[in-house]
């Protein structure tokens, strides 16, 4: 039986480039604790289109 537990899988988009405009996006999924982080995450990450670490934020 699988485990259940408070860990869900989210995704997260640069905001940087989103205001840009320019073509594509960057997006990464990853996991969080929804007990411990109940409100939105926020990282930097890579952007590969942009070739530099932006803010990545949590989407729906």
């Amino acid at each position: 039986m699988a485990k259940k537990g408070n860990r869900v899988q989210v995704i997260m988009e640069c905001t940087e480039h989103k205001n840009s405009g320019l073509p594509g996006t960057s997006r990464y999924v990853t996991t969080k604790n929804k007990r411990n982080t109940p409100d939105r995450l926020e990282l930097k990450k890579f952007n590969p289109i942009m070739k530099k670490m932006t803010v990545h934020k949590e989407i729906k």
